[in-house]
């Protein structure tokens, strides 16, 4: 993964990354305008419209860090979800974050960001074990989806737009209390953006037959020359095909959360 380091800003922010420094020290109003448009450019990236980031801003203020803002925005999608589907609105911008990499690519619905778009197609895709992520910010107690949005979070960050998560669709019930589950709406927003996929399940009898998730994701990721991110080794995977053994030694890509970092 690509890293920035800096001697002379040791804090440089998401929004100073590959943006050359003018010669001369702007302005507090003219260096405020520039990250607050820099905010908006790359939340609108991801789908948002610029009232509903410009509401987001003014309420957390400027400075607000990445993860703040886009957890408000997800609430704030997910509870005027309605009314969207109530008067559907003909002008709203399609998911500008792609999933999959096999397929061939939908003609392109606005103009390029030509230094981005080169930086992201370097990129490996990256196939997110979503029960895997959101078991482990949970303590392995409770299915915690914002331990999904912050591994998506961190991708998107570092340029990454070729990113899938798998979650079994029985996630999508009404939580009981022997299966807890919090901030599920974090599901619904990140299949809108074409970033989860649910894998299907069934009732037969009165019982739930799902699919083993666990070869969709290592399936995708094969297929795609991506890499895995889950702290399971799928030593089953691993013998069941000679390909799939070495893939998953050389792509398995592991992770720890610190409370809400991940």
């Amino acid at each position: 993964w690509r890293e920035v380091h800096s001697e002379s800003q040791p804090t440089m922010s998401l929004w100073e990354l590959g943006s050359p420094r003018p010669a001369q020290e702007p302005s507090v109003e003219e260096t405020s305008a520039v990250e607050l448009q820099m905010k908006v450019d790359f939340f609108r990236k991801l789908g948002y419209s610029s009232a509903e980031i410009h509401s987001v801003l003014q309420k957390l203020g400027v400075q607000a860090d990445t993860n703040t803002v886009l957890g408000e925005l997800v609430k704030h999608g997910s509870a005027s979800e309605r009314e969207r589907q109530a008067s559907p609105d003909p002008c709203t911008q399609p998911p500008l974050v792609p999933r999959g990499g096999g397929t061939p690519k939908a003609p392109t619905l606005e103009p390029s960001a030509p230094e981005e778009n080169k930086e992201g197609s370097d990129l490996r895709p990256v196939v997110i074990d979503g029960s895997n992520v959101a078991m482990s910010h949970g303590n392995k107690e409770v299915f915690s989806c914002r331990g999904i949005l912050l591994a998506v979070n961190w991708f998107l960050e570092r340029g990454h737009t070729d990113i899938t998560v798998f979650v079994p669709s029985w996630r999508k019930e009404q939580p009981r209390p022997d299966v807890p589950i919090t901030d599920q709406h974090i599901l619904r927003e990140l299949e809108k953006k074409k970033i989860l996929v649910f894998t299907p399940s069934r009732r037969v009898g009165g019982k739930r037959v799902v699919c083993y998730d666990d070869r969709f994701i290592v399936k995708l990721a094969f297929e795609s020359d991506g890499v895995v991110v889950s702290n399971d080794t799928y030593r089953d995977l691993q013998s069941e095909r000679q390909e799939w053994k070495r893939f998953i030694e050389e792509r398995l890509l592991m992770y720890s959360f610190v409370n809400d970092k991940f």
